[in-house]
């Protein structure tokens, strides 16, 4: 088919694909006809439908974190962009890349206001890096290939495309070509001298975040710290850190304020690599917002957006480091077998037991996963994806697609039951594409993260009907049916030996399987 035959949608897909763009989690509507039409009759796009648009971000999300290359969602109008907000917004916190294809009416039908029109621009601008609406049929191809371009930006970014139904269905398309992808901006060199300098002693931190968490990287970290005798973290939350025996482990800087204070009241100086400064995720009453000590030197060295890699080697060569042998590298440790209820340290120790090696953990465990980083580190060597943003319904989504960007390799997902329930659709799209993801959903029936943050904000003594706007009873959740009901296999568990059984039999299993975990 010559350009000059293509319609708006087609040149939208070829596009597409020729710059790389190969999935695309989807929930279309009418104005969004044309475009599946062309997914239909052009091949090379894997299609994922989902059954809710949270879903769909959410999914593009993990794809990136595990593939390097950003997916397309494809969003019916104002509202289906307004319902993928939520992990849009997540996905921008954890710098990943995703192109977002959102139908607009016709642009000679918008201005009857009819009832699904919206500013659409407006509700993307807050999550996305980068807004446009294409004018017409031969522009559609050239805004699709910077959109990509724009997603492609170090670290990753939000781009969002917003496709009049009329530029879609009009002849005129015209195919772009693949653009290079945007390099990483240089790290900062002239903070370098004095970043190797402020690493002196255990007085010292090197705080890394984003790509610096990679299991090289982590490698000149280690070499860093044994040669400087600094101490190493992460971030709170991390996009992707690699971990497990053999590999150079770092703890993370705490969630609880309290006892962040108390882990970085030590430190004089820090360096900064892809991370930012710690604050807490809240504000509360009689306690700081920054979680450094008062007059802590802090140098950033490299952001996010930087090559980090270069400014590892960079601090590696300074420091003297590059040959000596890493500090911190987890040694293999498997926890003995667990037995009786399940409580939360033995809950970690089972989850370290039964990580397969390269597997992806994605976790959205909140309150319930604060003993799994240090009871894991030891475990067979895997990725461990964060929620960084904070918007919860996370976790389901992002195991989607991670398990579509990473077939060969298992998922394991982590997350409470008040999380699960805002994006338990993806149970429909892992059974559709027969993706490899085990479930362990904690069901303790209540939202217990808020319980103690009535404590931290200063509420004494809570009473019944405050309890009962954080409780998730009355009725119970019936996991076990719910999973089922959307083709997914599923077990209830209330013991650590049926637990660890459990995950042996969903991990054995090439198509998702879910555990009610009951704490």
């Amino acid at each position: 088919m010559s350009d000059t035959e293509m319609n708006g949608a087609e040149s939208l897909v070829h596009t597409l694909l020729e710059n790389g763009v190969e999935v695309c989690f989807t929930n279309p509507g009418t104005s969004e006809m044309h475009f599946v039409a062309a997914l239909d009759h052009i091949p090379g796009m894997r299609s994922v439908l989902v059954l809710q648009e949270s879903v769909a971000t959410g999914a593009a999300d993990g794809y990136y974190r595990m593939s390097g290359k950003p997916a397309s969602t494809l969003l019916h109008l104002g509202p289906g962009l307004a319902n993928g907000v939520s992990n849009l917004h997540n996905a921008k916190k954890a710098g990943s890349g995703v192109v977002n294809i959102v139908g607009e009416h016709a642009s000679t039908h918008i201005a009857l206001d009819a009832p699904l029109t919206s500013d659409i621009e407006g509700i993307a601008r807050p999550v996305s890096h980068w807004v446009r609406t294409t004018k017409g049929a031969p522009t559609v191809g050239k805004d699709a290939a910077e959109a990509v371009q724009a997603a492609r930006v170090a670290p990753g970014q939000v781009a969002t495309l917003v496709l009049p139904s009329d530029t879609a269905w009009d002849e005129g398309g015209v195919t772009h070509a693949a653009h290079e992808p945007a390099m990483p901006a240089p790290f900062d060199s002239g903070m370098l001298a004095d970043a190797a300098e402020a690493l002196d002693g255990p007085e010292c931190l090197l705080l890394l975040g984003g790509a610096a968490l990679s299991e090289s990287n982590l490698e000149m970290a280690g070499r860093i710290a044994a040669k400087t005798g600094c101490h190493l973290l992460s971030e709170w939350s991390n996009a992707r850190l690699e971990r497990g025996a053999g590999r150079v482990s770092v703890g993370r800087v705490p969630y609880p304020i309290d006892i962040a204070l108390e882990v970085l009241e030590p430190y004089k100086r820090i360096v900064l690599i892809g991370a930012r400064a710690p604050i807490g995720f809240f504000a509360y009453p009689g306690k700081p917002a920054i979680l450094t000590r008062e007059g802590a030197d802090i140098i950033t060295l490299a952001k996010a957006d930087a090559d980090l890699t270069s400014a590892l080697e960079a601090l590696c060569e300074t420091t003297g480091a590059t040959a000596t042998q890493p500090a911190h590298v987890a040694t293999p440790d498997v926890p003995q077998p667990q037995h009786g209820p399940i409580n939360l340290e033995n809950l970690a120790a089972v989850i370290a037991r039964t990580i397969p090696e390269d597997a992806i953990v994605v976790d959205e465990s909140v309150t319930t996963g604060r003993a799994f980083s240090p009871a894991t580190k030891g475990a067979a060597k895997h990725t461990w994806l964060n929620n960084c943003g904070g918007s919860i319904g996370y976790c389901l989504p992002v195991a989607v697609g991670a398990a579509v960007a990473c077939p060969d390799r298992k998922v394991m997902a982590l997350t409470g039951d008040g999380s699960a329930m805002y994006t338990i659709q993806a149970l429909w799209s892992m059974a559709r594409e027969n993706l490899d993801v085990t479930i362990l959903i904690f069901a303790n029936r209540s939202y217990r993260i808020l319980r103690g943050e009535l404590t931290n904000v200063g509420v004494q003594n809570p009473g019944p009907r405050a309890i009962d706007m954080l409780s998730l009873d009355r009725p119970d959740l019936q996991w076990v049916e719910m999973a089922k009901s959307m083709g997914v296999e599923a077990c209830r568990v209330t013991d650590c030996e049926t637990l660890e059984a459990a995950i042996e039999t969903g991990l054995a299993m090439p198509s998702p399987y879910l555990i009610q975990v009951d704490l």
